[in-house]
């Protein structure tokens, strides 16, 4: 959540925010309202405690009448304190309650606007001409069920709707997709990790999942366990309730896992293949740090996505996401969008995102430097998420006969296999 100080030292900060995003303004007052509240039920609890703990030391001292009547009065504040102890309970959480619902307060140089409103700060690489080279652009599952790659039928047979089944060169990019991506993880300093796909409801709730994002997660009731939508989450939650060495810092991984998502609000949007799928397997890079460091580790991210992107040969755009379009948790999100040549337009891969110290501060993560102890800022972007780049593959690969070029920078994944050929 956001640092209760800006609160009271800088709410017009906090209104500036609200307003970026599309958010309630208002929400600013009631939340100094609840802090105000707060504060002071917390004081008539401590004043009426100290009054108590005088009490008790004068009745040690008393005897006869005075220590009875002294007894009575004690079995009052007893009472007045339980109650005010109560009330400053209740005061705090329902100021929690309120600051949860506050986005991450957005950075300065975030562009205004919506979902609509796309910022594109840098094009790489061109688009094939298909035309000139006498190709009819076929989509990415007329290609795979040629090759062999894609299974749609038998996924939604199987699971439903948008599931599917990479079968054959399906199956092998998505291996040689993950051989590749671990290769740079560690070329770049990474650790890598393989975190659990199940969470408890703290680790969703402390990345900011659970808020304007909870009709999007799948919840398995009886266990009170989510699926993860992204790495994201058990890599941030990692770290949960600990203080952590500066010396450490920074401390990056790149989990890998499924990745389970509900697609709420999606109906009749990219219902044919696997752009917009219930599951899919991602690479995800998270990162934790000192929060003075962190818009210098954001970048960082965004040039390893460019990198990963650039050595796969897809065209593609960096966009600076507008406000209203962040997640609750990011502050900054950059998005890359690859060319999907059926569409002829680019489309989302890749994104990152700078959290600040907001998920620090709802998962307990701090660092201990010569201040004392304090949040950490932390950090995700996508490495690889596999559908999406097996389908720009196929796509932006695919020949006149229905065959697909193996990207160079993979061919050494599958033994040297340069082409996926027509079935039969």
């Amino acid at each position: 959540m956001i640092d209760p100080k800006v609160l009271r030292t800088d709410p017009d900060r906090l209104r500036r925010s609200q307003q970026a995003r599309g958010e309630s303004v208002e929400l600013v007052d009631e939340a100094i309202a609840a802090d105000e509240a707060r504060r002071s039920a917390i004081n008539a609890f401590e004043t009426t405690r100290a009054e108590q703990k005088s009490l008790g030391t004068r009745v040690a001292r008393a005897k006869g009448d005075e220590k009875a009547g002294l007894l009575a009065q004690t079995r009052e504040l007893a009472a007045r304190v339980k109650q005010l102890s109560a009330e400053a309970d209740a005061a705090e959480e329902r100021l929690t309650e309120v600051m949860k619902q506050f986005g991450n307060i957005v950075l300065d140089g975030v562009p205004t606007g919506g979902e609509d409103d796309l910022f594109v700060i840098e094009t790489v690489g061109a688009p094939r001409d298909f035309a000139a080279e006498g190709i009819t652009v076929r989509d990415h599952l007329e290609i795979g069920e040629i090759i062999g790659a894609i299974d749609m039928e038998r996924g939604a047979k199987v699971s439903g709707s948008r599931f599917y089944f990479l079968t054959g060169p399906g199956a092998l990019l998505e291996f040689a997709l993950i051989q590749h991506a671990l290769t740079k993880a560690l070329e770049w300093g990474f650790i890598p990790m393989i975190p659990p796909a199940l969470v408890k409801p703290q680790a969703m709730d402390g990345t900011g999942f659970l808020g304007q994002a909870a009709e999007d997660v799948y919840h398995l009731e009886r266990d009170d366990l989510y699926l993860v939508g992204t790495a994201e989450v058990p890599l941030a939650a990692y770290h949960a309730d600990e203080i952590l060495d500066a010396a450490s810092l920074p401390l990056r991984y790149a989990g890998f896992s499924p990745a389970y998502r509900r697609e709420a609000g999606s109906y009749g949007k990219d219902t044919r293949g696997i752009f917009r799928v219930h599951w899919f397997d991602k690479f995800e890079m998270f990162v934790h740090c000192r929060p003075e460091d962190a818009e210098a580790e954001h970048e960082r991210l965004l040039d390893h996505e460019k990198q990963f992107l650039t050595s796969l040969g897809i065209p593609f755009q960096v966009l600076d996401v507008a406000s209203g379009d962040l997640g609750l948790s990011a502050a900054r999100k950059y998005d890359c969008y690859g060319w999907v040549p059926s569409q002829d337009r680019y489309r989302e891969i890749t994104s990152t995102s700078n959290c600040t110290e907001f998920q620090a501060r709802r998962l307990g993560i701090r660092f201990r430097d010569q201040g004392g102890p304090r949040p950490v800022a932390t950090l995700n972007g996508t490495l690889c998420a596999m559908a999406r780049s097996i389908l720009m593959i196929l796509e932006n690969y695919q020949n006149a006969d229905g065959s697909v070029t193996v990207p160079e920078v993979l061919r050494p994944y599958l033994g040297g296999r340069e082409v996926f050929e027509p079935r039969g």
